[in-house]
């Protein structure tokens, strides 16, 4: 069982951004996925999750073994693949508690009406998830991510991966524009979803989140391809030395 690339060569519109990409991930597993601007990371989430924008001309994604690469976005995240984004987006007139429990209820069948009140145990089980992640439970009541901050946006995404318990996870960037204590719990939550069973890619710039969260595979993109894999030594390798050995030999 695994979520899988095979050979992926895919790019928005007519520009091929990813040459050949292999990247694996098996459930209970974190995989850090790490390269410079521009290396083509949110990319590959992209095409994984089956964005419309992009376009795949050779490979395929392979959901435990079988190929999901023509499954359009809704039925790749009804079978357990979920994307956090790293400029969560703001969702006017839609309040963040409906919203959650909408997903909930399709994640998990529960019934076909998508609208109406939260369910009592639903309710407290994401008012207790809130205090968890550092949000004021009243937040839920808010429009989805309207006046959020920054870093109560990746709580907020984290509060979703949490509830909705995802078989496969891609953070993108989650410790993007969050301090040490913020880094902490998103840290925290990572760790959470790998021990209830989920497989995790982590994309990141930095090894600063890696800190928190012990992968077991590290990746390295550069320029669409993957450059170089290894264990956590890698991130801290790159670290301390950045990515300009993968950059001089391009």
């Amino acid at each position: 069982m695994a979520l899988e690339t095979r050979n992926l060569t895919a790019g928005p519109g007519d520009k091929v951004v990813l040459h050949g990409v292999n990247i694996k991930v098996s459930p209970g597993e974190i995989v850090a996925l790490m390269g410079p601007n521009g290396s083509g990371k949110t990319t590959l989430a992209s095409v994984i999750m089956g964005h419309p924008r992009y376009r795949v001309r050779e490979g395929d994604v392979l959901l435990d073994g079988e190929p999901i690469t023509k499954l359009p976005t809704y039925e790749r995240a009804r079978k357990g693949v979920m994307l956090a984004f790293q400029n969560p987006v703001e969702v006017p007139g839609v309040r963040f508690l409906n919203f959650i429990a909408a997903a909930y209820n399709r994640r998990f069948g529960l019934e076909e009406r998508l609208i109406g009140a939260p369910r009592p145990e639903l309710l407290k089980q994401a008012s207790e998830l809130a205090v968890k992640l550092g949000l004021r439970p009243d937040m839920l009541q808010r429009e989805v991510n309207v006046g959020f901050s920054g870093g109560e946006k990746k709580r907020a995404e984290m509060l979703q991966l949490l509830l909705l318990r995802p078989r496969y996870a891609i953070l993108d960037e989650p410790d993007s524009g969050l301090d040490v204590d913020g880094v902490r719990v998103i840290a925290g939550a990572i760790n959470e979803l790998a021990d209830q069973g989920a497989g995790v890619i982590v994309i990141t710039h930095y090894a600063r989140i890696l800190e928190f969260v012990e992968p077991n595979h590290v990746v390295v993109l550069v320029n669409g391809r993957v450059v170089d894999e290894g264990g956590p030594e890698l991130a801290r390798r790159i670290e301390k030395e950045g990515y300009a050995r993968y950059l001089s030999s391009k």
